[in-house]
């Protein structure tokens, strides 16, 4: 499953499903079909993001890029190479920022 995340405010950021889910329950949202990050919960979303991010970055720090997993299960059981959290939030985080600036929200669906 794709999910889209969308705002007026730039282009769409397109992600596997279960990637976005683990994304929105960082965010304190429900994954579901569909739903929004009104403006008045931006900030704390992002907020929440970029702390799970400098977490993950932090936990990290001292391995070498051979210590790293190269590959991850997907959610339909296959392999897939390994990408870090910071790598999969940033096009999110650029959004919420940018929804921000402009005051609109963010909304997502299949």
């Amino acid at each position: 499953m794709i999910i889209v995340f969308r705002s007026k405010a730039a282009g769409d950021v397109i992600m596997f499903g279960d990637v976005a889910e683990k994304l929105l329950a960082i965010m304190g949202k429900e994954a579901g079909g569909q739903g929004i990050i009104s403006v008045e919960q931006l900030p704390g979303a992002m907020a929440a993001l970029a702390a799970a991010v400098a977490a993950d970055k932090e936990e990290r720090r001292d391995l070498a890029p051979e210590d790293l997993p190269q590959y991850e299960t997907a959610a339909d059981g296959k392999k897939r190479p390994w990408v870090s959290l910071a790598q999969r939030a940033t096009p999110l985080l650029e959004l919420l920022q940018w929804s921000v600036k402009k005051r609109v929200p963010v909304t997502w669906g299949v």
